[in-house]
């Protein structure tokens, strides 16, 4: 995947106090995400964005658009990709 189509993938990151616990607890970070992208899209475009291995993914539809929840390999991982992207 090349990095245009990963970003009309990936919108944002989710950012809320929920999230942040998500990060330091679970090692997920969320994101608003295109709402027809599947699982498998969206890992592969966070690979791509970020460089970081994904374990699993979950979404949700809200009043907000799509959210993905982007389960990363370590804590210390999510920890770093939220400071890259300015979550924390």
């Amino acid at each position: 995947m090349n990095v245009e189509t990963a970003t009309k993938i990936i919108l944002r990151p989710y950012i809320t106090e929920k999230t942040y616990a998500l990060v330091e607890n679970e090692s997920k970070i969320c994101f608003l995400v295109e709402k027809e992208a599947t699982k498998p899209q969206i890992a592969e475009a966070v690979q791509t964005l970020y460089n970081e291995g994904v374990l699993k993914v979950d979404t949700a539809r809200t009043v907000y658009g799509k959210k993905a929840f982007v389960k990363l390999t370590s804590t210390d991982k999510a920890r770093d990709l939220a400071n890259k992207i300015g979550m924390m």
